[in-house]
C-alpha cells in the first residue's frame, strides 16, 4: 500500500503532531459539549483549538517544526536546525519577526527588517509574491 504514494515530507514534526493532538482534543470537547447542550463547553473547545494553533506556532519557532514546503529526504528529521534565523517562505517565521532563513526564497519577498523600515506590511505587499 505504501508503494502507491510517493515519498513526501508531510510535516511529521513534533510541532505538527502536538498541534494536531491539541486541536483534536478541542474538537472532541466541542462535540461532547454539543451533545450535553453546554455553550460553555463549546467555548472551552474553541479556546483549546486556538491554544493548539499557538502551541504549534511556539514549537515551530523553538525549532520543532519545519520550513514551508517539502524538504529533501536527508532533512526529514524531527527538529529543524534553523529556527532562530527563520525559514525561507514561512509565514509563521515572518509573523514572529524572524529573518529569511535561506536564499532560495530571497527574491520572493523582502527581508523582515526592510519590510518594517519601508512600511510594506500596511498594504500586505510582502505576501504578494507567494
Amino acid at each position: 500500500m505504501s508503494g502507491i504514494h510517493d515519498d513526501v515530507d508531510l510535516g511529521h514534526t513534533v510541532a505538527g503532531w502536538t498541534g494536531c493532538v491539541v486541536v483534536l482534543c478541542g474538537c472532541a470537547t466541542i462535540g461532547v459539549a454539543m451533545c450535553a447542550a453546554s455553550s460553555l463547553g463549546v467555548w472551552l473547545g474553541i479556546g483549546v483549538i486556538v491554544l493548539g494553533g499557538l502551541v504549534t506556532w511556539a514549537l515551530h519557532l523553538a525549532g520543532w517544526g519545519k520550513p514551508s514546503g517539502p524538504r529533501p529526504p536527508e532533512q526529514w528529521d524531527w527538529r529543524a536546525k534553523d529556527p532562530m534565523t527563520g525559514h525561507g517562505d514561512c509565514l509563521a517565521c515572518r509573523l514572529a519577526g524572524r529573518g529569511r532563513g535561506d536564499a532560495s526564497g530571497a527574491d520572493s519577498a523582502p527581508h523582515a527588517d526592510s519590510v518594517r523600515e519601508e512600511g510594506a506590511l500596511s498594504d500586505l505587499s510582502v505576501f504578494a509574491n507567494r
